[in-house]
């Protein structure tokens, strides 16, 4: 159960990011030159599914009744954290979720 809700909270914030490169000057501002047009595209298209997945692990540790709120809570917390650590640290806050990634993932699939 426990491993569900950080499988959710690191893929909803794997969307949150994957959402924020997909806007020109947040790429920009982290990787310092302009996106290709096609690469902000799939980023955005790649955080809307990563959310859904996210919305099914939460509803998979809570179930149905207090799913959604769990899920929407965790795109709170982590839209917070990313507005607070992307003015400082943009790289550091975006690729937070590419190094840890194996772990949770095989974490989750192991459960």
């Amino acid at each position: 159960m426990l491993i569900n809700f950080f499988a959710g909270l690191f893929l909803v914030y794997c969307a949150m990011s994957a959402l924020c490169l997909g806007i020109k000057r947040h790429y920009k501002n982290v990787w310092k030159r302009e996106p290709l047009p096609y690469v902000c595209a799939t980023l955005r298209v790649a955080g809307w599914l990563l959310l859904g997945v996210g919305f099914m692990a939460c509803v998979s540790s809570w179930g149905w009744a207090m799913g959604p709120i769990g899920w929407l809570g965790q795109i709170s917390l982590t839209g917070l954290l990313l507005v607070m650590s992307l003015p400082y640290r943009p790289k550091l806050a975006l690729t937070l979720p590419v190094v840890t990634s194996p772990v949770w993932l095989i974490a989750w699939a192991l459960i």
